[in-house]
């Protein structure tokens, strides 16, 4: 099929499964972590529409792209990255998601010191967040500074770093405060390795069965929920990039120039930010209608303005996330 024809057949309908496939051995890989630390409990795996772990329930919900390249490539070709695509990508998830799990099979969110070490777990999730960007005081797993979007984020992310094999932790946050969380957790595990969990639910939670939307209609609510909206207005850092001068009326157009380069600016600066490449590149689309709008063309020579446009864009990407408009993903 086309992308085209692939987008108009619903979830339900896609025959995708979790069994023997490459993500099933990276479930098994997770599943030896555990083993190793001494870990009794295995949360439970299925395919849905997105990476989760619900409330209540101790399992992990895996987006169905991860089950065939096909799905992998359309899922690239729709929002410019695969959440999870690389091995180490989704090791470091499911260590995340695992984490939740623990929470919730060993009700630890009620424990006292699990709340003075990260907070209170019923703190309602905010829509977004807006992250402290050289702050000690949480582990750096997932991109975007995640760790500090909740107090169960928060203890998630210093789970999963404990449970990486080999992890130096000890060693990479000394003399950080989030060295304490670190601390605590690795007093707590110890304390509930070999022990069967508080809760036992093997429910799975939109399982991909029963998801009846379309690809179409699941994409479109995917990048709304990653758009960044059009309240941010870049015209003075745009003229010191480009210009409008007459002396430049013969130069290659801004506009052009921002989509030629469309793809490589929105990987470096996704890199530098940890910030989605879909929502990267609904900033390049303003710049790039703006340029368009006051007529601007190339000053410099091409390099020099990649460049100076990477500069450019990492600092509108940043700027985004102080405004506290980083988005809640997992």
């Amino acid at each position: 099929m086309s992308d085209s024809e692939l987008l108009d057949v619903r979830i339900c309908d896609l025959g995708v499964r979790l069994e023997g496939t490459v993500l099933e051995t990276r479930v098994q890989r997770m599943y030896d972590e555990l083993a190793a630390r001494n870990i009794c409990f295995r949360p439970h795996c299925w395919l849905s529409d997105d990476w989760f772990s619900p409330d209540g329930v101790p399992g992990i919900g895996i987006p169905f792209y991860m089950a065939h390249p096909r799905l992998t490539r359309l899922e690239r070709n729709q929002m410019f990255e695969v959440e999870g695509g690389t091995q180490e990508w989704c090791m470091r998830i499911l260590r995340h998601e695992a984490g939740h799990s623990m929470d919730t099979a060993y009700r630890l969110g009620r424990r006292r010191r699990w709340q003075d070490a990260f907070g209170k777990p019923s703190k309602p999730y905010p829509e977004h967040y807006q992250p402290k960007m050289y702050s000690k005081s949480y582990v750096q797993h997932l991109e975007a500074w995640y760790a500090q979007s909740h107090p169960a984020e928060d203890f998630a992310e210093t789970f999963a770093v404990w449970l990486r094999p080999r992890s130096r932790w000890r060693v990479q946050y000394a003399n950080w405060p989030a060295l304490h969380k670190l601390e605590y957790v690795d007093e707590l595990m110890d304390e509930i390795q070999d022990t069967k969990p508080k809760f036992v639910c093997r429910e799975r939670v939109d399982p991909v069965r029963k998801i009846r939307k379309t690809l179409r209609e699941h994409y479109s609510e995917k990048r709304e929920r990653y758009c960044v909206g059009g309240d941010t207005f870049y015209d003075h850092d745009l003229r010191r990039l480009f210009s409008d001068s007459p002396e430049c009326a013969r130069n290659g157009s801004a506009a052009a120039f921002l989509r030629r380069s469309r793809k490589e600016l929105r990987q470096v600066v996704a890199e530098w930010t940890g910030q989605y490449q879909y929502t990267i590149d609904q900033v390049l689309s303003e710049m790039i209608e703006r340029c368009r709008a006051l007529r601007l063309r190339l000053d410099r020579p091409e390099q020099t303005a990649k460049r100076d446009a990477q500069l450019m864009l990492t600092v509108q990407t940043m700027n985004f996330l102080h405004r506290g408009r980083n988005k809640i993903a997992l």
